[in-house]
């Protein structure tokens, strides 16, 4: 096992036994408004300060990026570990029981590690560049769907970015039209993770930052599957805008959106 998949796994469980802990104890969880329709925790910055402290111990000089505290220098800029302690923190205040703690590291501008931890069912999805996928352990394979008939799509909706409302409406209604059905539950780290364990078969999203979906890209990966941006490039990085699913699904999914995606969304 790569030791940074070790330190993350730990990290992951850390973070995911203080989250299951606040779950039982509603009244102890303050939340407020970071942004519009975006909510924080302070369940989410005591998993991100865990996350952080076993971190730290064993590589002292990495940097970190993480959605509650930015960026955290290290002297080793070569290594950068993207963390979100608590993706589907909305879920998490509702008592809605899905959400998940997201690790990846980062080595030279390449994700090489990725755990996503659903800490609810106790399923660990973790990753090494070019060791595969696991799922507790089990190796993930993707979907096996040829086309978009019959398979299952999970979304997200823009909801910090509204402006995009009617695109993505005109985007869902012309794959509803092909596909089985869509799945939207509120975590964009397990909806990935779900499309590496071949739960969904695709996943199409707007506007996300990178601690939502690095981890979740590598488990895709090393499923077998792809990730690109909605034009079928690799701008996803810097736009948020993902496309993941087994090859031909991908290839499915983006010759449906072409004739629907704005300007904006072509970038």
């Amino acid at each position: 096992m790569h030791p940074m998949l070790n330190i993350a796994i730990r990290a992951a469980r850390k973070a995911g036994n203080l989250i299951a802990k606040h779950y039982e104890t509603p009244d102890a969880v303050e939340a407020s408004q970071k942004g519009d329709n975006d909510f924080v925790t302070n369940v989410d910055r005591e998993a991100e300060r865990l996350i952080v402290e076993v971190i730290r111990k064993s590589y002292p000089q990495h940097a970190i990026i993480g959605e509650e505290s930015g960026e955290l220098a290290g002297e080793d800029t070569d290594v950068q570990w993207i963390i979100d302690p608590l993706d589907g923190t909305t879920n998490f205040i509702k008592r809605f029981p899905h959400f998940a703690v997201s690790i990846a590291v980062r080595i030279k501008g390449r994700t090489e590690v990725a755990v996503v931890y659903d800490p609810m069912r106790n399923e660990l999805f973790t990753a090494s560049r070019g060791q595969g996928a696991q799922w507790n352990g089990y190796r993930l394979r993707g979907g096996s769907a040829r086309d978009l008939d019959g398979t299952i799509l999970a979304t997200g909706f823009p909801f910090k970015q509204k402006q995009h409302a009617n695109s993505y409406i005109a985007l869902v209604s012309k794959l509803f039209v092909q596909c089985a059905d869509f799945r939207r539950t509120g975590s964009a780290a397990l909806d990935l993770a779900y499309v590496a364990a071949g739960r969904v078969d695709g996943f199409f999203e707007i506007g996300l930052k990178p601690w939502d979906f690095a981890g979740g890209e590598l488990l895709v990966r090393e499923a077998g599957g792809l990730v690109t941006d909605f034009t079928g490039d690799h701008n996803h990085l810097l736009s948020g805008n993902i496309v993941a699913g087994n090859p031909r699904v991908v290839k499915a999914m983006l010759s449906t959106m072409r004739d629907e995606l704005s300007e904006a969304l072509k970038r």
